[in-house]
């Protein structure tokens, strides 16, 4: 008899699901999950969604700014939209409301400015911005997504996930080439998240924009599990320097390792190591 209401509950909670609304979720799910939908009537079909339905849905949703065409033009990805709304609900999570205080800190200590990026697809999605009391500061915005592979943000997470996922996100893909520095191949991606992992950051000079400077530290959840990055940066001359370079690196691991902490995780040495070291970190990945 306790269970009734319960169970009255939950039907009167299905009879109203709008199933539009359920078909539009489920693609954009399909999308964020890494498919380009640039076969159609192959989406159409894994996904259960008539074609003239599905192309609707399409339709609205790059109007509505949720997706928006591959710069390829070989089917699309989600867009500013749907990465502004990401943007503003992780504002009110745990990892956001940690990191934005100590990114606001670390970034006058330094600075440079700084910012918290989390993994969506294969692209990274800039989550938090803080920049120093400087006329000359970074260009990335709230909401701003960066290919993962050519971000140092984007390298130090994938430095960090088990090699075998890396390489089946990346199945079949072609990398897009942001500079020179660029990998543009999954063994050379695997080989740039190898000496990163190694090194324990990932700097990059004018690696994705020519003058330009950063360098990026993984964040941890509780599980061990990378759950985004951090990074400064600012022109390159600002980053030149070895002594310049070991404060940057400390501070930004420092940096991590309290976000970390912050948000559960727990590592085998409370004390960051100096840049270019290994962090010594519980449930590391390989």
């Amino acid at each position: 008899m306790a269970n009734r209401p319960k169970s009255r509950k939950k039907k009167v909670a299905v009879r109203y699901v709008v199933p539009p609304v359920q078909r539009a979720l489920r693609l954009l799910r399909y999308i964020a999950d890494g498919h380009t939908v640039k076969s159609p009537s192959k989406a159409a079909k894994e996904l259960s969604i008539n074609r003239t339905t599905l192309t609707r849905l399409i339709a609205t949703l790059e109007a509505e700014r949720m997706i928006e065409r591959r710069h390829d033009a070989e089917g699309y990805r989600l867009g500013i939209g749907m990465a502004t709304l990401t943007a503003r609900a992780l504002f009110s999570a745990d990892i956001v409301q940690v990191a934005d205080p100590i990114l606001a800190q670390l970034s006058n200590h330094l600075g440079l400015s700084s910012h918290l990026g989390i993994l969506e697809g294969r692209d990274v999605i800039y989550v938090v911005r803080r920049v120093p009391n400087l006329h000359l500061v970074s260009n990335v915005r709230i909401g701003s997504r960066l290919p993962a592979h050519a971000s140092s943000i984007g390298r130090v997470i994938l430095a960090n996930m088990p090699p075998e996922q890396v390489s089946a996100l990346y199945a079949s893909v072609r990398l897009e080439r942001v500079t020179d520095k660029t990998a543009t191949t999954l063994p050379a991606l695997l080989r740039q998240a190898a000496r990163d992992r190694q090194v324990g950051l990932a700097w990059s000079d004018s690696n994705f924009e020519i003058g330009i400077s950063s360098v990026a530290a993984p964040v941890f959840d509780h599980t061990g599990a990378v759950t985004g990055g951090i990074n400064v940066s600012g022109a390159s001359r600002s980053l030149e320097g070895a002594a310049r370079r070991k404060k940057i690196g400390d501070a930004l691991l420092e940096a991590a390792h309290e976000i970390s902490r912050r948000i559960g995780y727990m590592a085998l040495d409370d004390a960051p190591v100096s840049g270019g070291a290994k962090t010594g970190r519980r449930n590391a990945r390989p």
